[in-house]
């Protein structure tokens, strides 16, 4: 913004008089020792304000009603010192601009005066506006839609510590054991909808859902966690068949994976996520059934044991998961001859830990520290409740993802 100096006419200030022709030496430096005006000609006397003495008759330094101003010595201003006469005021002929009149300057008019004040509360509410946008903020992620690789984002909770998706309280932190999810289709405002439920079994087919606000429209806004806006769980009733699925969003906030169940029966799915609505942020885990018409025969789950085979790699843990208390487990990952192999991170993390409880399926999702343990992965947990569990281990080594599967006994 320029701001432009105007000279009122209430300042006085006329062309020199034909006739005036002596110049007055005011004491500003310039050629010859004369005080020159903006335009570079010596201003001559009497020029400037009313007050000042005429030269002659017709002076052009006359009052408005063109009488002639009393006589007076040389211009001067309010405290005294020899005014110029001029609003410039410096050698260089730029104008000087002041909002207290004084030596070697014109007094501001009133106008003038407003006039800046406006414009420096203009600026003024300008920087506080664009400051005020730099510190706003996004109120979350909206989930990328198919084709496109997300950008990770802060978790509700420190991923590094004890947790369960689905709440943002520590695991443990309690005493009374891991809360658990995908229990109910609905939670938190939010409702878990499959468009469809039947499936055919061992043939690929699509699976479509939505999860819809308190509203009922789809929500499309997610935080991403561990590199993924949404984590599916699907499962057999009877703890078989465990998969681990990334669905993608189309722009409407519908959900699509291809799915394939294997046997007849009917199998848990389990919607891990956190979703944006009004700006707040909720973490909830979902599930609903699906159905693969067909003889169903539950299969008896293995017995306890610490050491399972995994695609050629020998997976054991260390540990004894309890209810009243936080119990580190460590997990150990070695080639088929014993020696130990390099487990690379998978989605963010060394490795994934899904633990479903026999009967309603009560699901617990936990993350391992951030670094490996003399080569192991180290993660906390504290179980549930008593009951008969199913820990899944997810890892990655040489670009390969492979699941390692425990039965879990806990008193």
């Amino acid at each position: 913004m320029t701001i432009k100096a105007e000279k009122s006419e209430t300042e006085g200030t006329r062309e020199p008089h034909p006739n005036l022709t002596t110049p007055v030496d005011e004491g500003r430096p310039g050629a010859g020792g004369v005080g020159e005006g903006r335009d570079g000609r010596a201003p001559a006397a009497g020029e400037g304000r009313p007050g000042q003495t005429p030269t002659g008759p017709g002076s052009v330094d006359e009052g408005r009603d063109g009488r002639a101003p009393a006589a007076a010595p040389a211009d001067e201003g309010r405290d005294g010192r020899v005014d110029t006469g001029d609003v410039s005021g410096d050698d260089t002929g730029a104008p000087r601009l002041g909002l207290v009149g004084g030596g070697g300057g014109a007094s501001a008019t009133p106008g003038f005066r407003f006039a800046a004040v406006g414009a420096l509360l203009i600026v003024v509410l300008f920087a506080g506006y664009g400051l005020g946008r730099l510190n706003g903020g996004t109120a979350g992620t909206t989930a990328t839609p198919a084709g496109t690789q997300p950008t990770p984002t802060a978790s509700a909770f420190d991923e590094s510590q004890p947790h369960t998706h689905g709440t943002t309280a520590p695991i443990g932190s309690t005493g009374q054991g891991a809360a658990v999810g995908g229990l109910s289709l609905s939670g938190n405002g939010l409702t878990l909808t499959p468009l469809v439920t039947t499936f055919q079994g061992g043939r690929p087919q699509r699976l479509d859902f939505t999860i819809n606000g308190p509203g009922g429209a789809p929500v499309t806004t997610y935080d991403v966690v561990h590199d993924k806006p949404l984590h599916l769980i699907v499962i057999r009733r009877d703890l078989t068949g465990f998969q681990h699925l990334h669905p993608v969003m189309a722009a409407d906030g519908t959900w699509s994976v291809d799915l394939t169940l294997a046997e007849p029966g009917v199998y848990r799915m389990i919607a891990d996520f956190t979703a944006v609505v009004g700006g707040e942020r909720l973490a909830s885990t979902l599930g609903s059934d699906l159905t693969v018409a067909g003889s169903y025969t539950p299969v008896t789950l293995p017995d306890p044991v610490r050491a399972t085979t995994a695609d050629g790699h020998q997976v054991g843990y260390e540990g004894t998961p309890v209810t009243e208390s936080t119990q580190p487990l460590l997990m150990t990952v070695t080639d088929a001859a014993g020696r130990p192999v390099t487990v690379e991170p998978y989605l963010g993390a060394f490795g994934h830990l899904v633990v479903l409880r026999q009967g309603d399926l009560g699901y617990v999702h936990v993350h391992p520290e951030t670094r490996l343990v003399d080569g192991k992965v180290k993660f906390w947990l504290a179980a549930p409740s008593p009951g008969t569990y199913r820990m899944f281990f997810d890892f990655q080594v040489a670009g390969k993802v492979s699941t390692a599967a425990w039965t879990v006994v806990v008193s």
